[in-house]
This record gives structure tokens, C-alpha cells and sequence, in this order.
């Protein structure tokens, strides 16, 4: 295949493959990760809603969940409909630019989510450690900073993406071995060393990715603290009850992508179809848990979808 003209990249269509080695079972997988798009979709949207509809959950909490859950929105939007056009209809064309704007929209906004994980963690943080400075600490003003730096900061790390790929040379096969844009997967298929731009993905990645585990873990220790030196057992059992379940959505989003991560660096005896299935899972699986984990499991969100579905009903 010639090198991509930089000046027409329109008129060039990658062929994403699926999962490496797993390309029989897609008939299979297809059905799950519809499921699981599906539900996301709604659950993300009715959270929303409700929240939105209901002036008493205008809480820092619930403000950076619906952060959150928008981030999912958009982050499974931008990988699930390519995706399940592949496994239903076959279809594996996806255009240059068209993948340049997946891949942003994908390493963007799943930095967002790292960053909106960190901010509701310190708001937990400061709900159980410093109740009396709760409504001054985080206003809605701060709320609002907090918000549009973690939008400024995920799109400025991975703007950088999409610019070095178009300026890149394309002599190899059109085919991607993944099941959606990712800059790895692309960058491979470059006819010159491209060292450097896969050390700025790689360096971008594992500084975002540790600096906001490693600020959740700490808010969460002093969480867990706090709770531990609760007078009632039973309020104790509860929050963590509620700390526990977040804790488990984190871990399921950080020790997948740090495995991506480290898969990149160092596993280059994992399989692909091993490590593109945990990519996949990485991005899929929060937007399913968090509107169930923090929407669903919070008493006040959930009686007022109770109340809804049975005035409706009524």
C-alpha cells in the first residue's frame, strides 16, 4: 500500500479487525456488548434526568456524578456503535479522519473519567472529613472549575493524538487489529520509528492514570479512617457499604487500564486477543457500573425513580 497523502487523508478507510483470533465468537459477543451499551444508555440518561428534574440533588455529589455519567456517554457512544456495526453487519471500514476523531474522543474522555473519579472522591472526602466545610469547600462556582479543568486538561494532554497521526507516512496494511481506534493500534501501522510518539502516548497514560489513583487512594484512606472512628456500628457498616461498592468501580477501571498500559510497555507475550478484550472491558464497563453503583445503590436517587415509575404507573 503507498503512504497516505496527507493532503486527501478523506479519501483513505481503515479496516478495523475485531478481536484478533476470537473473529468466530463475534457472532457471540455482539450480544453482550449490546446489552451492556443498552443499558448504560438508559441508566446514564435516567440518572440524568432525574437529577436534572430534582432541585434537592443539586449536591456537589450528584452535580460531578452527572459529570461522570455524561463522560460515559460520550465515551461509549464514540466506540459502541462502530463497534457493534462490526460484529452485526460486518462492516470494518472506517474512514482516516473518522478514526482520528474516535481515538480523541477515546483516550480524551476516558482521561475525563479518570479526573471526574478523582473529584468525587475528594468530595466524598470532604463530606465525611470535614462535614462542617462541605457546602463552603465545594460550591457550585468550584464545582465548576473543577469540572471544565478536567475537560481543558483531557483534551489538551490528547490533542497532540490525532496531529502527530496525520502527519505520519502510511505504507503498511490498512488493517487494524483492534475493535476501535486506538492509538497504538494505529501508530503500528506507520512506515517510520515511531518511537517517540508511542513514548508520549505511553508517558501521558501512565501519568494521568497514577497520579489520579494515587490521589483517590489517599482521599479514600482518610475516608476509611474517618469511618472506622465512627460511634455507631451500624452508620459505620454503612458507609462502608457505599465507599466499598466505589472502591470496587474504581479497581475495575484502574487495574484494566494499567494493565493496557503495561501490556503496551512490557507484555509482549499477551496475547492480542487477550489484551484487546480487556481494553474493551475497560471502557465498557464503567459506563454500566456507575449509574448502578452511584446512581441506584444512592437512597436518595433511587426513591425519587421509585417515586416516577409508580406516578406514571398510577
Amino acid at each position: 500500500m503507498p503512504p497516505l497523502n496527507t493532503s486527501r487523508p478523506s479519501s483513505v478507510t481503515f479496516l478495523l479487525m475485531g478481536i484478533p483470533g476470537l473473529e468466530h465468537l463475534h457472532v457471540w459477543i455482539r450480544i453482550p456488548f449490546c446489552s451492556i451499551y443498552v443499558v448504560a444508555v438508559v441508566g446514564n440518561v435516567t440518572i440524568l434526568a432525574v437529577v436534572r428534574a430534582e432541585r434537592s440533588l443539586h449536591e456537589p455529589m450528584f452535580l460531578f456524578l452527572c459529570l461522570l455519567l455524561v463522560t460515559d456517554l460520550v465515551l461509549s457512544t464514540s466506540m459502541l456503535p462502530q463497534m457493534l456495526c462490526l460484529f452485526w453487519l460486518g462492516a470494518h471500514d472506517i474512514a482516516f479522519d473518522a478514526c482520528l476523531a474516535q481515538m480523541f474522543f477515546i483516550h480524551s474522555f476516558t482521561a475525563m473519567e479518570s479526573g471526574f473519579f478523582l473529584a468525587m472522591a475528594i468530595d466524598r472526602y470532604v463530606a465525611i472529613c470535614r462535614p462542617l466545610h462541605h457546602t463552603t469547600i465545594l460550591t457550585h462556582a468550584h464545582i465548576t472549575i473543577i469540572g471544565i479543568a478536567v475537560v481543558i486538561l483531557g483534551v489538551a494532554f490528547f490533542s497532540p493524538h490525532p496531529i502527530l497521526l496525520k502527519q505520519l507516512p502510511y505504507c503498511r496494511t490498512r488493517i487494524i487489529a483492534h475493535t476501535y481506534c486506538e492509538f497504538m493500534a494505529v501508530v503500528k501501522l506507520a512506515c517510520m520509528d515511531t518511537g517517540p510518539p508511542k513514548s508520549y502516548n505511553l508517558s501521558m497514560a501512565s501519568v494521568i492514570g497514577s497520579c489520579d489513583a494515587m490521589l483517590i487512594a489517599v482521599s479514600y484512606a482518610f475516608i476509611l479512617r474517618s469511618v472506622f472512628r465512627l460511634p455507631s456500628r451500624e452508620a459505620s457498616f454503612k458507609a462502608l457499604g457505599t465507599c466499598g461498592s466505589h472502591v470496587c468501580v474504581i479497581l475495575a477501571f484502574y487495574s484494566t487500564a494499567g494493565f493496557s498500559i503495561f501490556t503496551h510497555r512490557f507484555g509482549k507475550n499477551v496475547p492480542a486477543h487477550v489484551h484487546i478484550f480487556i481494553e474493551n472491558m475497560y471502557l465498557l464497563v464503567p459506563p454500566f457500573l456507575n449509574p448502578i453503583v452511584y446512581g441506584v445503590r444512592t437512597k436518595k436517587i433511587r426513591e425519587h425513580i421509585l417515586r416516577t415509575l409508580m406516578v406514571n404507573v398510577s
